[in-house]
């Protein structure tokens, strides 16, 4: 790459990036760019872009451009830049929960929070200008149930829709509940195959979170079919089921065991239609 001329102002370097499709860019890539500059010279420049919204600080050292059609809200969505800030990060990564849900056809469900799924240690979550991103670590993120959908800015990683399910039971507290995932679920449903479920690599998944899925499908959302291939998948493998609660963190006290799932039914689904 041939070196920038000194006369080039960084202003000018970030808009020929946007210029470029880029939507975002690291401080070391523009330290070698600017080489000829001092670091107290960068850091007045970029707070000079700063200060008028040409660019932000989504995490140390990495900042997004933005465009004009995103000028008032100050912020880029997620999708626009998120692959090549993981990339950057050199972390494995995808869009889950809501989001993911979203694109599998829940539309009404789209959050206001974006959830991405990651690798350890844990990221801090993130606020700025009232978009909140949140990080979920994960040994294994399972790359064979993750999906590869293009967006305007270039490549975006989601949960497939059973994956997508799986983490919604997994994490429910984080989106609002087991009644949020039920009507969640009521939707993605049809997007789910049963071949999907068959190729399910069982032994890195909780089976506690495949108990509560296989009794929402069969006795909340009456999918007998999912049902059945999620406890016909479950029986292939030998998996023994113990009694697991509904809703972890409420009391199993006194209340009633399916006895095919062997969920304690300790909490009263409702789905909002």
């Amino acid at each position: 790459m041939a070196k920038i001329s000194k006369n080039i102002s960084l202003e000018t370097w970030v808009n020929d990036l946007l210029a470029q499709g880029k939507h975002a860019f690291a401080l070391n890539a523009l330290r070698k760019e600017f080489e000829f500059l001092s670091e107290v010279a960068i850091k007045l420049s970029l707070k000079r872009l700063v200060d008028k919204g040409l660019i932000i600080s989504v995490h140390k050292g990495y900042y997004l451009i933005i465009p004009p059609q995103y000028k008032s809200k100050g912020i880029l969505p997620p999708a626009l830049y998120l692959d090549a800030f993981m990339k950057e990060l050199n972390r494995p990564y995808y869009l889950g929960l809501l989001n993911a849900a979203a694109y599998h056809g829940a539309a009404h469900q789209r959050a206001q929070e974006f959830f991405v799924v990651t690798s350890f240690p844990v990221l801090r979550p993130t606020l700025k200008k009232g978009l909140k991103v949140n990080y979920i670590s994960k040994n294994n993120l399972l790359t064979n149930l993750i999906e590869i959908r293009k967006t305007e800015a270039g490549y975006l990683n989601i949960s497939n829709s059973i994956l997508t399910a799986i983490d919604l039971i997994q994490y429910a507290k984080r989106v609002g509940g087991m009644n949020r995932v039920a009507t969640i679920l009521n939707e993605l449903m049809e997007n789910i195959k049963p071949e999907s479920i068959r190729s399910l690599p069982i032994k890195e998944i909780p089976i506690t979170a495949l108990q509560r899925l296989g009794y929402l499908l069969e006795m909340v959302l009456h999918n007998q079919n999912l049902a059945n291939e999620l406890y016909t998948l479950l029986q292939t493998n030998h998996e023994v089921l113990f009694r697991t609660p509904l809703k972890p963190s409420s009391s199993i006290k006194g209340f009633e065991t399916d006895e095919k799932w062997k969920v304690i039914i300790n909490t009263t689904i409702e789905i909002d239609e």
